[in-house]
């Protein structure tokens, strides 16, 4: 089964402040297949970070994935923290609610449904990684067009 590459990324002028969540999505051999992007007028860049994640899971629901953000945020906490959280009934380390929860909740769960390989892999941002370069741009016109 071909494995799509999926980039992420958010952005917000001001935290908070107006954001935007962008997704583009590749194909094996590296074609941009689509595109999108969402701005939202009052929101928190971790926020704008977890709905693109969120956004890529929701676009590719099934077949081998391999989703690329430069947020350590959405890395560490699908991937190890969210563990933790769902044992301690959301609350963080140090018995507080855990910030964006909602969010947390519903990519948890889009994870935990999708048919077939997914792996989430931190890129460094501005780095002249295409697909995060496109990813960061998206996001960032966004952003500004509502600011």
């Amino acid at each position: 089964m071909p494995t799509f590459h999926v980039y992420t990324d958010g952005s917000c002028k001001r935290n908070p402040g107006p954001g935007a969540a962008a997704v583009v999505i590749c194909a094996p051999d590296g074609a941009i297949v689509r595109e999108f992007v969402k701005s939202y007028p009052e929101t928190t860049n971790n926020r704008m970070e977890l709905i693109a994640a969120i956004g890529a899971l929701r676009a590719v629901p099934t077949g081998d994935l391999v989703v690329m953000t430069d947020s350590q945020y959405v890395v560490r906490g699908i991937t190890s923290w969210v563990h933790g959280w769902k044992r301690n009934g959301w609350k963080n380390a140090k018995k507080q609610p855990v910030e964006n929860q909602d969010l947390w909740v519903e990519l948890d769960t889009l994870a935990a449904g999708h048919a077939g390989t997914l792996e989430w892999r931190w890129v460094r941002g501005h780095a002249g990684q295409p697909g995060n370069e496109r990813a960061d741009t998206l996001a960032q016109t966004a952003a500004a067009a509502i600011a």
